[in-house]
């Protein structure tokens, strides 16, 4: 009778099958190994942290099927692993995810996990927005980092805002985390906040065509940006000072359009901000700088609207 593998064989097993099937990995894991462990500890009902000694256990038979099964399935439907277990990592915890929103992945855990020092002194953090919210998971991190604070998790999307409502319910913060169906700013009235936080559609047209299968299977209305990636962006800039407090930063992610953000105001001192963990093109401003540059800004947006015939835009992790 054959041998039954242990979890770490399973593990290691279903990487070389994930690998040698030529998928691409970049949703809450970059290889194959983590994408593997991911799929088979869920399959057998178990932690992703489990301690390294119990992956020498030998699941069932059935158990061992179950993985099997769903490591095809992510093979077979280029599927990133969260969609199949429902579940992504952000910040140290867990959230809730489907096809309504994007798999959280931002560097912006990297700040959550910082306070946002020194760039806020959490005692003065009373109010949080979190713009372009998806499920939830920028907002719901923040809301747990500042105990004291009240957060507004914003999407366009109904679709992600149920994903964002059961994520807020999961960590029971129903009393201090709001979400809000608003394109942008616009429901928002004369809401002021402390920290607004944005991780935005920033992907240009012509990119997400080439984009890997995995990555459509992602809400085409949190990726896509226009022709530059700065459709969003340009907006959310024009429109942020006036919710802003007097001491109030702005904090955005634009990932790889960073250069064409850069080339289209030369003038503006953007911070951009290092992690130590990896990620790239997120920047701050605080409130004094978006008042300076407002002008500058709601010209470009202006301009960006003219241009498509639109007097009004439209755009979520």
């Amino acid at each position: 009778m054959e041998s039954r593998q242990t979890i770490r064989q399973l593990i290691h097993a279903g990487a070389a099958r994930l690998d040698s099937a030529g998928l691409v990995f970049g949703h809450g894991t970059d290889n194959a190994q983590d994408e593997a462990a991911t799929l088979v500890l869920h399959a057998l009902g178990l932690p992703i942290d489990i301690p390294d000694g119990q992956l020498d256990a030998v699941p069932s038979a059935r158990q061992t099927e179950h993985a099997n099964v769903l490591l095809e399935k992510r093979i077979r439907t280029r599927k990133p692993a969260a969609y199949l277990t429902g579940e992504a990592w952000f910040a140290g915890l867990p959230f809730y995810v489907d096809e309504r929103v994007l798999v959280p992945r931002s560097p912006i855990a990297e700040l959550i996990e910082e306070d946002f020092s020194p760039w806020i002194a959490a005692g003065q953090v009373g109010h949080i927005l979190d713009l372009c919210t998806g499920s939830g998971c920028i907002g719901i991190a923040c809301a747990l980092a500042f105990p004291d604070a009240q957060v507004d998790v914003v999407d366009l999307s109904a679709d992600a805002l149920e994903v964002a409502s059961r994520n807020i319910l999961r960590h029971g913060l129903e009393s201090r985390v709001h979400p809000v169906a608003s394109d942008l700013f616009a429901s928002l009235g004369e809401a002021r906040y402390d920290l607004i936080v944005s991780n935005p559609p920033y992907v240009p047209d012509e990119e997400i065509r080439q984009l890997p299968e995995e990555y459509g299977h992602e809400p085409p209305l949190g990726l896509s940006a226009g022709d530059d990636g700065l459709d969003v962006v340009i907006r959310l800039l024009a429109d942020a000072p006036p919710h802003l407090s007097t001491a109030g930063i702005l904090v955005v992610e634009v990932g790889y359009s960073q250069p064409a953000l850069e080339a289209a105001f030369p003038g503006i001192p953007f911070l951009w901000l290092e992690f130590a963990y990896g990620g790239e093109g997120v920047f701050l401003l605080e409130r004094e700088q978006l008042v300076e540059y407002q002008p500058v800004f709601e010209l470009a947006a202006r301009q960006r609207r003219q241009a498509s015939g639109n007097s009004e835009d439209s755009y979520h992790e």
